[in-house]
Order: C-alpha cells, then sequence, then structure tokens
C-alpha cells in the first residue's frame, strides 16, 4: 500500500431547504391562514479518526465531499427533513488546516476524535412563521441558507514515541527491525526507506512504545535533497529521538566520513526544518560496531557524545550488542522512568 501523508480536498456541506410558501385550502374552514413549512437543515461535513487507517490514501483519489442538502418545506406545516451528514474517515494523529490560511482547525490524535469543519446550512422558515394580527396572508417564505464549503489541508504526523533519524544507510531499518515485529525493506544502498515504518517495542515488564524509522535525511534536505523534509513531520510528536550514526570502518580511509560531521549535517538539517525539534530529548547510537574494528569513529563519537552530554551507545543490529542496554533506556525515558 503507498504511504500517503498530505492532501488537498474540498468540502462542501449541504444548503439549507426553502420555506414554503402555504395555506391551509379545507372545506368548512374559512380563512385558513398560511400553513408553510420550514426548509431542513444541510448535513454538516466531520472529519472523524478510525484505528482501521494508517494511510490518507483514499483521500488522495477523493478530493471533493458534499453533504446533502436538506428538503424543502411543505404545506400543512410539514418540516423539511433535514440533510444527511458526511463523515470522513482519517488516521489517528491527523491534522487539519485550512488550505487559504493554514490556520490548525484540529489536531486529531486519538482514536474517535472528530471535528466539523463545515457547517450545513439551516433551513429557511415558511410562510406560517410570518402570519400577524396585520398581515395575515403573507405570500413570502426565507430561502435556505447555503452550506460552508472550503478548502483542507490534511497531514498526517505519526504517533510514535521515538522517532530514529540519521544519514541513509546509518542502520535504522535493520534496528527498527531487531528490536519490533516491523520488517521494513533492508538493502545495502541509500534510500531503502522511502516510507516511515512504525515498529511496537515489547517490553519484558508489559509495558511497550512505538518507533518510527524515518527515511534517511542528507545535507540539502531543506533544499529538496534526497526525500527532502517531507517525512520530518513524523517526528515532532515523539518524546525522544534517537541519532543513528554509522561508526564502521568498512569503506577506504579516503571515502569515510567523519562521523561526528555526519551528526553535525543531520542536526542542522533538523535546524532549518523546525527548531523546536532540537529542544527535544536526544540520543546517540553508533551502528555497525560488529565492523568497527580499528574503533577510530566509535571513539571520536564516543568523546563528542560526551562533550555535548549526549547519552551515547554503541550498538549493532547484526549481533545484537548493545541492544538490550538502548531498549531499556529509550523505554524508561518514554515513560519517564528515572534512569
Amino acid at each position: 500500500m503507498k504511504f500517503i501523508d498530505y492532501v488537498k480536498i474540498c468540502v462542501k456541506a449541504g444548503d439549507g431547504g426553502r420555506g414554503c410558501v402555504s395555506f391551509r385550502r379545507e372545506k368548512y374552514v374559512p380563512r385558513g391562514g398560511p400553513n408553510g413549512g420550514d426548509g431542513g437543515k444541510g448535513g454538516d461535513i466531520l472529519i472523524k479518526t478510525t484505528k482501521e487507517l494508517n494511510t490518507l490514501l483514499d483521500l488522495r483519489y477523493q478530493r471533493e465531499y458534499k453533504a446533502e442538502r436538506g428538503e424543502h418545506g411543505k404545506g400543512s406545516n410539514k418540516h423539511g427533513k433535514d440533510g444527511e451528514g458526511r463523515i470522513i474517515p482519517v488516521p489517528v494523529g491527523t491534522l487539519v488546516k485550512n488550505a487559504e490560511t493554514e490556520e490548525i482547525i484540529a489536531d486529531l490524535d486519538h482514536h474517535d476524535a472528530e471535528v466539523i469543519v463545515a457547517k450545513g446550512g439551516r433551513g429557511g422558515l415558511g410562510n406560517a412563521h410570518f402570519a400577524t394580527p396585520t398581515r395575515q396572508a403573507p405570500k413570502f417564505a426565507q430561502p435556505g441558507e447555503e452550506g460552508q464549503e472550503r478548502w483542507l489541508v490534511l497531514e498526517l504526523k505519526l504517533l510514535a514515541d521515538v522517532g530514529l533519524i540519521g544519514l541513509p544507510n546509518a542502520g535504522k531499518s535493520t534496528l527498527i527491525s531487531v528490536i519490533s515485529s516491523a520488517k521494513p525493506k533492508i538493502a545495502d544502498y541509500p534510500f531503502t526507506t522511502l516510507v516511515p515504518n512504525l515498529g511496537v517495542v515489547k517490553m519484558e515488564d508489559f509495558r511497550s512504545f512505538v518507533v518510527a524509522d524515518i527515511p534517511g535525511l542528507i545535507e540539502g534536505a531543506h533544499r529538496g535533497a534526497g526525500l527532502g523534509f517531507q517525512f520530518l513531520r513524523h517526528v515532532e510528536r515523539t518524546s525522544i529521538l534517537l541519532h543513528l550514526v554509522d561508526i564502521s570502518d568498512i569503506l577506504p580511509v579516503n571515502l569515510a566520513t567523519d562521523p561526528v560531521e555526519d551528526f553535525e549535517k543531520i542536526n542542522m538539517e533538523l535546524v532549518l526544518y523546525s527548531p523546536d525539534i532540537l529542544n527535544k530529548p536526544m540520543a546517540v547510537a553508533g551502528t555497525k560496531l560488529d565492523i568497527a574494528h580499528d574503533k577510530i569513529r566509535l571513539n571520536r563519537l564516543k568523546e563528542y557524545c560526551r562533550d555535548k552530554g549526549l547519552d551515547f551507545f554503541p550498538i549493532s543490529s547484526a549481533t545484537g550488542q548493545g541492544i538490550r542496554d538502548l531498549v531499556m533506556y529509550l523505554s524508561k525515558k518514554v515513560h519517564k522512568v528515572e534512569l
């Protein structure tokens, strides 16, 4: 299934029905008077979350949503039927914004959360409402009001406790496949992860937490390089960021990069996207420890993290080395347990 986390849609609530102009006409009832009924109210349009969905894919192919209009009033004081509303189902974690003003209408961050995004028009009053002692036969009624129409932007922000960030091939997909039941695509070339992956990590004490594997950033992402910033919205809800840095020494000296520079490049891209992201707690994991033979990159990154006051974990997803300590640390951070 394609992962879609941004769509723009148009919603149109139902118009209200017209009020009726009618007069009572019965044998032996002279001067029966006005008896025009009111028009029905137009249907509202609601957006409601459901656990059954995890992407905005369905909304990608249907851009317009309309609710039913209210029925017109009828004679004998019969009220027109209200129009049926329209419910648009979306995944939990959907942000609803006004497309023109960028104003946030609602942040639907739990199951069955709902918001009315377009209100149906009020039905018009029938002529029975306008009869007075001096105007006993009004020959007019109110028209129904138009329902609201607007363009909306829907953004899906995954609800995860831990966000995995880092350069392509830093080992994010491998780590999430080891600590959870998620099965992301894993290969020895960059950008194997093209969409975010979620994994649930279950602990021995019956607690659990959710990890999001965010597709790899590269330097220049703020200018659209690589996959750009399109998936960084998914780390905005996380409790902690885990920055993965490759500390292996399998590349030739002339091609090897400095692990500290790798770390700082990604942090700079985060700042350019949203400075608030770096206010989140952050830890660093040095990956591929099993092929870090000379330990030069490992020691360089370890010293840097110590100087910056960052918690550092050298790990190997292939052998499991350091994984348990890392998972226990993340669990305590997420559940705010004293370390």
